[in-house]
């Protein structure tokens, strides 16, 4: 037997749910930038981050951010990714002309399950995708005890 998907509307609480939901959305419209859908939901830039052994690494997509435009701090284990975008096109072309400016800031704040290593940390901005290589402090990683035999 297929299992159909659920649309989001028809979930616990029906049509109360649905309208509840989209006066979210609308109100929430009104006080985020609308240049573009990911601002307007708050999750821009969009981030990975994978936990290794002895590392976190983060990856955020800035496209048309430049390094110099980002800021990198942490605080405990908050790493903060904060940064302005500055964007300008303009074309100009036979009885046609375009402009277009995308401006705004962001901000994301990581909470990380352990401490790490500020003084190690590591970023790079490379072609819209900034990486952060965020090392584990020494007393976070994990150690190996040897059991002896009687």
């Amino acid at each position: 037997m297929a299992l159909l998907p659920v649309k989001k509307h028809e979930r616990a609480g029906g049509e109360l749910s649905r309208f509840h939901e989209e006066m979210d959305d609308l109100i929430s419209s009104f006080f985020q930038p609308w240049e573009s859908p990911l601002w307007r939901t708050g999750r821009w830039p969009v981030i990975d981050i994978a936990e290794k052994e002895d590392h976190f690494l983060v990856r955020a997509e800035v496209p048309g951010c430049k390094a110099e435009d980002i800021d990198i701090s942490v605080r405990g284990n908050v790493l903060t990714i904060s940064g302005e975008k500055k964007e300008e096109a303009e074309t100009r072309e036979k009885g046609y002309y375009h402009a277009e400016r995308v401006f705004g800031t962001f901000r994301r704040d990581l909470n990380l399950s352990t401490e790490v290593d500020p003084e190690k940390i590591n970023a790079t901005c490379k072609e819209g995708v900034l990486e952060i290589q965020v090392p584990k402090s020494e007393k976070a990683k994990p150690v190996k005890i040897k059991v002896k035999g009687e």
